[in-house]
């Protein structure tokens, strides 16, 4: 790349690094809520005005009541006995990253797809930046394909780079 260089993580630039053990107090806490199902008292974690920015098919969610109303509920309503599992993460100042698996029973209607019964893997990774202790930003990245494929569905029509990767 020739020329002016783009600028790199502006929105890590004034990250609080002594706020590190608040922030993995608040993630802690957060996945302990969705663990429990308690979507209606999710405010304990997330500030009203928070939001929440998912990749296709997931679409972004406006504060709290969005959040809870239009990915929380139609999620649990799809997916039942859903169990968050963070795999990894990384927290330095107000930041937290990770990223996981959601196991879950796929009980009710999914991107079209009618209640199979089927035992689930949803993998995803969160990016979130808390202040003061609640959550107000939300990257996330959900990989639907995936459970689509699991439910029997391409996505891809038979065009993923799967078919690029080398067998075994």
């Amino acid at each position: 790349m020739k020329g002016m260089r783009p600028d790199q993580a502006a929105l890590t630039a004034s990250n609080d690094l002594s706020k590190t053990d608040e922030t993995i107090a608040t993630i802690d806490a957060m996945v302990d809520g969705l663990n429990d199902h308690d979507i209606d008292n999710m405010g304990r974690f997330f500030s009203e005005a928070f939001r929440w920015m998912g990749n296709a098919g997931c679409g972004t969610k406006n504060g709290l009541k969005e959040f809870q109303d239009n990915w929380q509920r139609p999620f649990q309503a799809a997916f039942s006995e859903k169990v968050c599992i963070d795999e990894a993460r990384i927290t330095q100042g107000e930041w937290c990253a990770a990223f996981g698996r959601q196991e879950a029973l796929h009980s009710g209607e999914f991107m079209g797809i009618a209640p199979t019964g089927k035992r689930v893997e949803i993998r995803y990774m969160d990016f979130w930046k808390v202040v003061g202790g609640k959550i107000v930003d939300n990257w996330v990245m959900v990989d639907f394909p995936s459970v689509m494929q699991q439910l029997g569905v391409d996505p891809f029509n038979g065009q993923g780079w799967e078919r690029f990767d080398t067998p075994g």
